[in-house]
């Protein structure tokens, strides 16, 4: 019977011991989840369930991340690329819990709600003890500005490519045309090199906005020299890419990326740097001559880097995708070339989004 007791009470312990270790697994494992699945919408197909409507493999994947004070933003952008395509795009929003609600809102209550989407949630967890803080750029600190490193771990349901986009971005041309680019073998991304520009060249110039990878990496510290990146090497922006998701599992590349904001954390490689902040400069590391090249035109940038300079109209008129990186937004003030923006923007049901503009 003693030994029977004895028996009974080391089971008992066990079991308590395999609840614990289960509760502790659950909880560790949500605390570093990067995102969880929120919402479904039916499509703007009309007639279908909603499940078949919400995911087929004619689907375009693209990824918006959407701040709480830039809603407006993305809506635009969502906007400018459901516009100008026949194709069936699925939209995957990525933002914080705080905003979840409001994104829901601006969409059921304007011209977006018969787009076909999904809200996903980002855990800012997933940052901790990689990302510093930084005074000269606390916009560009936004952990929402990392999303695109962990992009196999979204709910983006079985994609095998998805296009990645930022919120100060207009989309002029069809997104099919983005979307069907030929990755090169090997390549998990397809970037748009900041080489292949000779239009913006002389606005860039002067801005003081650099194009080689000397702009991005601080070449004092010893662990940016071992890379033997050569630091007129032509740099690319991460703002806008279409993704090889099976290649970017197999190439582990968003641990490199980490591993890239970690060493950062220890020894400040690039926070401090001109342009790019700390999300840019792991991208150029890990994909440094790794990547496919996007044809100009689908990433005409930098308008967002001075107030008074400004592109040729046929540039502009030319291109198939408009991106106001840099400090001046087009929803605010001063900013250049606001009329291409506006026209794709949709005022905030709520009223918590508003332009900007001068008083006349």
């Amino acid at each position: 019977m003693a030994m029977l007791k004895k028996v009974n009470r080391m089971l008992s312990i066990l079991i308590i011991l395999m609840v614990l270790v289960l509760l502790y697994s659950k909880l560790y494992s949500k605390a570093h989840q990067p995102e969880k699945h929120s919402e479904l919408t039916d499509s703007r197909v009309p007639n279908q369930t909603v499940a078949s409507a919400l995911e087929t493999d004619s689907d375009i994947p693209v990824l918006i991340c959407a701040a709480e004070d830039r809603l407006g933003a993305a809506m635009a952008t969502i906007n400018s690329v459901y516009s100008n395509t026949r194709a069936s795009v699925l939209f995957y929003i990525v933002t914080l819990r705080d905003a979840i609600k409001l994104t829901r809102q601006y969409i059921k209550r304007t011209k977006l709600k018969h787009i076909k989407y999904k809200i996903l949630e980002f855990n800012p967890m997933v940052l901790r003890g990689k990302v510093k803080p930084d005074s000269s750029r606390p916009d560009l600190l936004h952990p929402l500005n990392f999303v695109r490193f962990y992009l196999p771990l979204l709910a983006i349901s079985n994609h095998k490519r998805i296009i990645y986009l930022d919120d100060d971005i207009i989309v002029q041309g069809d997104i099919q045309e983005l979307y069907r680019i030929k990755l090169q073998p090997g390549h998990a991304a397809a970037f748009a090199s900041d080489c292949d520009l000779p239009d913006t060249h002389e606005m860039v110039r002067s801005v003081g906005l650099q194009t080689f990878y000397m702009g991005f990496l601080d070449y004092r510290k010893q662990a940016v020299q071992k890379l033997g990146i050569n630091p007129n090497d032509c740099s690319f922006n991460p703002g806008v890419f279409v993704a090889d998701i099976d290649e970017w599992k197999k190439q582990k590349i968003t641990m490199q990326l980490e591993k890239w904001m970690s060493e950062n954390f220890k020894e400040n490689l690039y926070s401090s740097a001109m342009a790019g902040g700390v999300a840019t400069p792991p991208i150029l590391i890990v994909f440094h001559n790794k990547y496919t090249t996007i044809d100009p035109k689908w990433h005409v940038r930098h308008l967002g880097w001075s107030p008074d300079t400004h592109y040729p109209h046929s540039v502009l008129q030319e291109a198939k995708l408009l991106h106001w990186n840099g400090r001046y937004k087009p929803w605010d003030y001063p900013c250049v070339h606001a009329d291409f923006w506006e026209k794709w923007f949709i005022p905030d049901p709520s009223g918590k989004f508003v332009l900007v503009r001068p008083e006349t």
